[in-house]
């Protein structure tokens, strides 16, 4: 098993499958207008036979990999896992079991790799499906065994992101590049929707920390010319080009999202993580390791330094009118301010504990001991130290699971309490002096132009940058923040990456009807309130049909740890779907699923 083989010689398709499939395909072909789309036609019979388990019973599965743009952009193979695949960046691979050869209704998964924004090269960390895998439906963390059983077929795709860098040595993943692969890639789904296996009208993306974050912003911006030149550029499907116009005969759109911890909101980020945490910010709760990056060399215990408490207390001015600008609501007659955020945060909080209750999880009540693994920046390797004694002081709750939540504060110091905070500032920090030596990277260099290795993103690092020469910065430039960045290149990455301005507007973009959205009662790694203003912006949205988003109880940052659950609702959305009228009834009634 794993050698390519012809379809013709795929026993459990069939003669009269594989013939329709070819048929299909070159029928297809030749409706085509563009050519980089007839470039882009899928090969059915270019696939790859593998042999693995699910629930210990033998399956057959057909693995299909291709570059799913026609100007692909050559990557320093030199930096590539797979020297030999100099376009790693964008290819995908589509995994097909043998029952669904000839199904063409069924969901596509599509899983996509870039935690904490970066790059993804396909197949350098292993796929999704291997030749004799065994995979399981019935645990919580194995979403392929769960996609398999329930009949999907499922996509590993490669994209292009920070750090990526290109045969002539630019950086070829700057924003929104990685945005712009992920469409390209849900474009040649949908131009071979006749050939291959699924419906390209059923994909569900899915992903975890910057993947989530990508995945929220393809859900919420389908369809919107923004990308049109961006896409045009690297030949991807449906993209043309008339009299220096372009128009698009495809979709990008998705049916659902599947997305943990999502790290969005770049741009304000930092303010929102200040304006949350800077209040319990001390000078002693800061840990660095030498080298900056929080996994370089040895971890030794420092102290914060007092500049970034002056630092945060400056950012944190900026997110009250940030958030009021967003327009954001709780209800038709409460608006998502910074003085009712506190009471949103904490009535996902009080609901993450009472379904802990529900499913029987052993939780502290007030005054009693809460075991919780901790993430200190010092432990080696990054992994989590043994377990240590935290004194529930933040909620109670009485016999019947009703939960009371007392101190917001103290739910705060909480979080600190088991993962340590990230410096101020963190997301955007390269090119400030001492901080940005201290503190490590950051997103930093998901901006800037191709020929620079990073641009600053938000206003205070714009304005504080002191690297001569970096092209970035009032240094530079001479230029304060509000002063350059209005029509600008950069202005235009900040959005493109963004889901609120796609979920916000009424006008531009096409958001998915479906979303699962999680993150952890105890996850820093971006504040709360950036994960409450996404919240909200998925329920503000009128075309959004459902919607069910929580803070998952006593988690930190991560993903795919309820596949049970988010499976079970991906489901019942998809058996709703096949209801006779379905999306009418549910636009006139309550969305369901809101967790809160």
């Amino acid at each position: 098993m794993g050698k390519k083989m012809r379809l013709w010689r795929y026993l459990s398709l069939g003669t009269v499958a594989s013939a329709f499939l070819f048929s299909a395909s070159l029928a297809t072909a030749a409706k085509y207008q563009d050519p980089e789309d007839v470039a882009l036609a899928f090969d059915p019979s270019d696939g790859t036979a593998l042999s693995v388990t699910v629930d210990g019973a033998p399956v057959g599965i057909t693995k299909y990999v291709v570059t799913y743009v026609a100007n692909p952009v050559a990557a320093d193979t030199t930096t590539l896992s797979n020297a030999d695949q100099p376009y790693g960046y964008q290819r995908m691979a589509i995994f097909v079991p043998d029952n669904l050869a000839a199904d063409q209704d069924a969901a596509i998964i599509f899983a996509v790799n870039n935690g904490g924004w970066m790059k993804s090269e396909l197949g350098s960390r292993g796929f999704s499906i291997e030749d004799g895998g065994s995979y399981v439906s019935n645990t919580n963390t194995d979403r392929t065994g769960a996609a398999l059983a329930a009949g999907y077929i499922f996509v590993d795709v490669g994209t292009r992101s920070r750090t990526a860098v290109g045969a002539d040595g630019s950086w070829i993943g700057k924003a929104p590049s990685v945005v712009v692969d992920a469409k390209a890639a849900i474009r040649y789904l949908r131009l071979n929707d006749a050939v291959i296996p699924g419906s390209s009208e059923k994909i569900v993306i899915t992903g975890t920390s910057g993947g989530g974050g990508l995945s929220t912003a393809i859900a919420a911006s389908g369809n919107s010319a923004d990308y049109y030149p961006y896409l045009n550029e690297i030949g991807a499907a449906g993209i043309d080009s008339h009299k220096k116009k372009l128009t698009s005969t495809l979709k990008d759109d998705v049916f659902a999202v599947i997305a943990y911890c999502p790290i969005t909101d770049l741009g304000n980020a930092d303010i929102a993580y200040e304006w949350q945490f800077g209040p319990v910010r001390e000078l002693n709760d800061y840990l660095a390791g030498p080298g900056g990056g929080r996994k370089a060399g040895a971890w030794v215990l420092d102290t914060l330094p007092a500049y970034m408490l002056d630092i945060s207390n400056e950012m944190a001015l900026e997110y009250p009118d940030y958030l009021a600008s967003l327009g954001l609501k709780m209800s038709p007659r409460k608006r998502l301010t910074v003085e009712t955020m506190p009471e949103a945060i904490m009535a996902y909080a009080k609901a993450s504990i009472e379904k802990a209750l529900e499913d029987g999880k052993n939780v502290p009540n007030l005054g009693e001991a809460w075991d919780a693994t901790t993430w200190p920046s010092y432990a080696p390797d990054y992994a989590p130290e043994s377990l240590t004694s935290y004194v529930n002081d933040w909620f109670s709750y009485d016999a019947v699971g009703t939960v009371t939540v007392h101190s917001y504060e103290n739910f705060l110091k909480y979080v600190k309490a088991t993962t340590d905070l990230k410096g101020a500032p963190s997301f955007d920090v390269t090119g400030t002096s001492e901080v940005g030596a201290s503190v490590g990277k950051g997103e930093t260099n998901l901006f800037g132009a191709a020929d620079v290795a990073y641009s600053n993103f938000m206003a205070w690092a714009w304005n504080n940058n002191n690297v001569a020469g970096d092209g970035s910065g009032l240094d530079d430039t001479g230029l304060f923040w509000n002063q350059y960045i209005g029509g600008s290149e950069l202005e235009k990455q900040i959005k493109l990456i963004n889901p609120l301005p796609y979920l916000i507007s009424r006008k531009d973009g096409d958001s998915a009807p479906y979303w699962y959205v999680r993150h952890g009662l105890r996850d820093r790694d971006t504040s709360f309130a950036v994960e409450m203003e996404l919240f909200y912006a998925i329920d503000n949205d009128p075309s959004v049909l459902d919607v069910n988003t929580a803070l998952a109880y006593d988690t930190g940052h991560a993903g795919n740890y309820d596949v049970l659950e988010a499976y079970e609702w991906l489901a019942d959305i998809l058996a709703d779907e096949a209801l006779p009228g379905h999306r009418e009834k549910s636009k006139h009634g309550q969305k369901k699923g809101h967790r809160k």
